[in-house]
């Protein structure tokens, strides 16, 4: 099986070499981000360096991964940390992140990159975010005992690791050195397949969003672009979403504002947003003006890292992603304490179905669905308070993953 493992990543590789060739930019930014990622790596890091790695697939992973690395800033000033990215969208957004010593891409996982990447490296210990199953990283730890941590895991029947012809996928399961999933499900697959080195401790992502709450920041272009009205503010949004957002502000016949911070910030679709919302003479978040506020109703945000703290004007939030492949973070929302909106695609994410069960979360199935719900929520204080109170204990009731993390780290680094 290990021989098919590293076919496909051969083949996975050549894949996106054979994009980048083709003009794909995430695929170019993911050659050339690697092109002298060993050179770069030897030239950084110290030989008396005592390295903590913690490596994120992407942007949603570093959030999960986030308040566990700046623990580890706090608590163990002894070593530096190196944080790596298989994806472009995690490492261009995060490359100059304070908390981590060293940010590189991970090389991709070949047995011969395994091998040298941890020779270079020599990590006292090893934190893989949420979903990170590189097998030949896996099997060279392993194999030098140096500890690695799965944290915020979720596992479902449907993985590999469950299914009747698994046993490979299993036996690299348990060289992982312990594994902290999120739910109970995951917890009772593990055992299933006699992986008992396990703990349920939730998920990072809640002390992350936590954590911004106390993180004070002022957007004065916010606060004058609201200037006293209902807002919606909108987040990582999709066409599908913005096209269902049109018709909201369209149709319905109350008097708001839409805050709308695109998943993709580039100038093409920034430029079509634009024109989508033409009529109601919307603005760019970095050249907007005080004069043009007052006629406006929709605030296009064209830039990147602060929506997590913009949230906190809403009167009302939207999630995007749930008309395509899934919903986008709705904890950093739901820790202000506001009512969340999202769409149908959302059965994978147990926050979604938790907050919709709590009544702090609302999914609608199209434009008419969400015009029903914004609709109820703009015109009932009362349910709208009490729906952002569902959402802000929600995320109160389940912080504290982190700590349990480092408890169980603590057995393995010396202060």
């Amino acid at each position: 099986m290990r021989f098919f493992y590293n076919l496909f990543i051969y083949l996975y590789q050549g894949a996106v070499k054979t994009a980048a060739v083709l003009g794909n930019e995430k695929a170019k930014k993911w050659v050339k981000g690697r092109k002298n990622v060993f050179i770069d790596i030897k030239n950084a890091i110290g030989k008396d360096d005592r390295i903590i790695w913690v490596h994120c697939a992407s942007l949603g992973e570093f959030e999960q991964g986030r308040p566990l690395i700046e623990t580890i800033r706090k608590r163990y000033k002894n070593y530096k940390i190196l944080l790596t990215f298989f994806s472009p969208s995690g490492y261009e957004i995060r490359k100059n992140y304070a908390q981590a010593d060293y940010v590189f891409y991970l090389p991709m996982d070949t047995q011969r990159n395994a091998r040298k990447f941890i020779r270079l490296v020599q990590p006292r210990a090893v934190f893989f975010i949420k979903y990170e199953f590189w097998f030949n990283y896996i099997n060279e730890l392993y194999i030098r005992t140096i500890p690695l941590f799965m944290v915020s895991s979720i596992f479902r029947p449907s993985q590999h690791f469950f299914r009747f012809w698994g046993a490979w996928f299993k036996r690299q399961l348990r060289k992982v050195t312990f594994l902290f999933v999120q739910d109970e499900q995951s917890l009772e697959l593990l055992e299933s397949i006699k992986i008992y080195h396990a703990d349920m401790i939730g998920d990072t992502r809640f002390d992350r969003v936590l954590a911004l709450t106390e993180e004070k920041q002022e957007f004065p272009t916010i606060e004058s672009f609201k200037a006293g009205k209902s807002l919606l503010i909108a987040g990582s949004t999709w066409p599908a979403d913005e096209d269902k957002l049109r018709v909201l502000i369209d149709k319905l016949s109350v008097d708001f504002k839409i805050v709308i911070a695109p998943h993709q910030v580039d100038k093409e679709h920034i430029d079509q947003l634009t024109k989508k919302f033409i009529k109601f003479k919307p603005m760019l978040y970095s050249s907007a003006s005080d004069g043009d506020m007052k006629n406006s109703r929709v605030l296009i945000i064209d830039g990147i890292g602060y929506l997590s703290y913009l949230y906190t004007y809403a009167d009302i939030t939207y999630i995007g992603g749930g008309f395509g492949a899934g919903i986008h973070n709705l904890l950093e929302a739901a820790t202000y304490g506001k009512p969340v909106i999202f769409g149908p695609n959302h059965d994978k994410f147990k926050e979604a179905i938790d907050l919709k069960r709590n009544g702090g979360g609302f999914v609608v199935s199209g434009a008419d669905d969400l015009i029903r719900t914004y609709k109820l929520l703009f015109s009932d204080q009362q349910k709208r308070t009490t729906s952002g109170n569902a959402a802000k204990n929600y995320v109160l009731k389940n912080a504290g993953a982190t700590e349990k993390v480092m408890d169980k780290a603590n057995e393995f680094l010396m202060v």
